[in-house]
């Protein structure tokens, strides 16, 4: 068996892998894009390192953008196979692609990535698999089981049925959930394996004790006195609607004003938010008995904007507002809009809920810098700038190790999806707690023989 790392190899983003079988019948493992600086956001552009005509099938692990981003992508490079995931990241990667689409028009004018007719084409090749039940896939038997990261999230059991050797049975973790998770049941773990592909994003970090409705509390509590904003930059999938979860528990309890408005303006977000509510089952139990109640996603004062038109005319709005927008690193979206007006205002607060990859704009403010340029537009930032690190729905080391320790049998593990820094520190820790010797740091387009 051979495994070729075409992403998310020494940084966070570009999830790609080719996944080799003794008998020669390559499957692709999530096909996302390169998030953050411009010399990353260049590799979208060029072809992936193997003929993809080749392909015999694919497997997603979830909908968000650095996981599925480059699929339609794969359409010009003669791609030709069904991509299996399960039925909520169907609906969910299907908005997903089409929002892309329509910001790469936006943003990118003649060197659009794809379109939504690519898209519209991509999308025919979806087919979806439940939790628990094994398919085949040339000479792969799959499983998929709950990540526990965002709806529909899957870690990736895969047996080579063409092996007699005694590397037969890989696992691809995907992003692993930081269980408990506020909307979602816990990440499941995996029995056994001979290697593991394994996500580090926070291989390096614990993340704080605390309860992120009391930030999110405080901060609000504080506009409502000075009669200010509130920016909150969100990812549209699973981060938008536990923000809204979490003000409707605010609201319910009193500890924030019925009254103050919550601007959700974010189209896309909207409509991750009836998809999720399509697929209540796989709420954690909490959230069960919160929609057996009513609509856990709504409440007084919420503001649902559905046009540009109307994002534009929040500015006219007088009072103590949040505005919640999309998109969660500040890449795009209508919270750059947001951004211009409102960060170089004192009584603005900016809330940062979200990981904030390198070369993003959320990570330049996030480091301190209060000089910044947002669309080209230079913006010097007087706003309170403060940001919560328990809403990650990344698993940290502890967690990490915990699954990895789940697994018997497990002789080899490559660590992807994580800067070389917490990569590095992840591996000490696996040797030191696990006593698992052979870990691998792939680098980008490197092929090893498992």
């Amino acid at each position: 068996m051979k495994i070729k790392f075409l992403g998310a190899a020494s940084t966070v983003t570009g999830s790609c892998y080719l996944l080799t079988p003794q008998s020669g019948q390559p499957i692709l493992i999530d096909c996302g894009l390169f998030q953050g600086s411009q010399d990353l956001e260049k590799l979208n552009y060029l072809n992936l390192d193997t003929d993809c005509s080749q392909i015999c099938g694919m497997v997603l692990t979830h909908a968000h953008l650095d996981h599925c981003g480059r699929l339609p992508t794969l359409l010009s490079q003669k791609f030709n196979s069904k991509i299996w995931m399960t039925s909520p990241t169907r609906d969910l990667t299907e908005l997903s692609l089409f929002d892309s689409a329509k910001v790469n028009k936006a943003d990118k004018k003649d060197i659009a990535l794809y379109d939504k007719d690519q898209v519209t084409e991509i999308v025919t090749h979806f087919v979806s698999s439940d939790y628990e039940t094994p398919f085949p896939l040339g000479s792969f038997r799959i499983i998929m089981r709950d990540a526990g990261h965002i709806l529909g999230s899957a870690s990736l059991e895969i047996e080579d049925q063409s092996a007699n050797e005694q590397f037969k049975k890989i696992v691809f973790s995907g992003d692993l959930g930081n269980s408990p998770e506020d909307l979602i049941a816990a990440t499941e773990l995996i029995n056994s394996a001979d290697a593991v592909v394994m996500e580090s994003t926070y291989g390096d970090k614990i993340h704080p004790d605390g309860n992120p409705s009391l930030v999110i509390q405080s901060e609000i509590n504080a506009i409502e006195q000075s009669g200010g904003t509130l920016l909150i930059p969100a990812f549209s999938l699973e981060r938008s609607q536990e923000l809204l979860h979490r003000i409707s528990h605010l609201k319910k309890s009193g500890k924030i004003k019925n009254e103050t408005t919550v601007f959700f303006d974010s189209p896309m977000a909207e409509k991750a938010t009836v998809i999720f509510e399509k697929y209540y089952q796989l709420y954690n139990q909490e959230l069960k008995d919160d929609y057996k109640n009513g609509d856990p996603f709504h409440f007084p004062g919420l503001n649902v904007i559905e046009d540009y038109t109307q994002s534009r005319g929040i500015e006219k709005y007088r009072g103590p507002k949040i505005i919640i927008a999309g998109s969660g690193m500040m890449t795009g979206g209508r919270i750059l809009d947001h951004a211009k007006t409102y960060l170089p205002q004192n009584d603005t607060r900016l809330l940062i809920v979200g990981y904030q990859a390198e070369g993003t704009l959320g990570r330049f403010i996030l480091d301190g810098q209060k000089n910044v340029k947002i669309e080209g537009t230079p913006v010097s930032i007087k706003a309170t700038i403060n940001d919560i690190q328990t809403m990650s729905s990344h698993a940290d080391y502890p967690k990490l190790l915990r699954w990895l320790k789940a697994i018997s049998g497990v002789k080899k593990v490559f660590l992807t999806h994580g800067e070389d820094g917490p990569r590095t520190a992840l591996v000490e820790r696996i040797k030191s707690e696990l006593g698992i010797s052979d870990i691998t740091l792939p680098i980008f387009n490197q092929e090893v023989v498992i």
